[in-house]
């Protein structure tokens, strides 16, 4: 089990995860405290850090529920198709840097190496999950990594530990 913490840089908000990895997967728990929100997350991974569930439920109303084939095919919790979603693997849920760790384990890039992809973003507070393009390439394996919001024309380099999890969020987040 790993637990780390972030808060953002205003200090305005804090997130305490738990990560179990076992042969058959991980599940990553999460508590997440913003401006003006509280929610929970809960992320399944495959064992190659494939999402194959998110369940982000907001403190006082409102719960996101999107399974994955690991494939790139999701459907909402009472399996009706998320056609719109189509060919993410990863997600990125706005509140927290945890996960850029699912791309960067993922992906297993090589120094020098960049990948584009598709991605389901999940706006909070507002609970929305769209589909948008981020690229990542490996500056220093295991240690440095570029992150593009291709979509969202946003450019940052993010250290992380040696198990891929962000230790600096420029402008954004810091670890605890």
């Amino acid at each position: 089990m790993k637990t780390v913490r972030w808060e953002p840089e205003d200090g305005n908000g804090l997130e305490h995860l738990e990560v179990a990895q076992q042969d058959e997967g991980i599940v990553a728990e999460s508590a997440l405290v913003g401006e003006g929100f509280g929610a929970v997350y809960r992320i399944e991974c495959d064992a190659g850090w494939n999402v194959t569930r998110v369940v982000v439920k907001r403190v006082g109303g409102g719960t996101l529920d999107l399974l994955s084939d690991a494939q790139g095919n999701w459907t909402d919790g009472n399996g009706a198709p998320r056609e719109d979603l189509a060919g993410c693997i990863d997600i990125d849920i706005s509140a927290t840097p945890f996960t850029n760790t699912l791309p960067i384990r993922r992906l297993k890039l090589a120094e020098g190496e960049r990948r584009v992809i598709r991605v389901v973003y999940i706006a909070l507070p507002e609970l929305t999950a769209v589909p948008v393009e981020q690229a990542y390439t490996c500056i220093e394996r295991d240690r440095r990594y570029r992150y593009e919001g291709i979509t969202s024309r946003y450019i940052a380099e993010l250290p992380v530990d040696p198990e891929g999890f962000v230790i600096d969020y420029p402008e954004l987040f810091r670890r605890l």
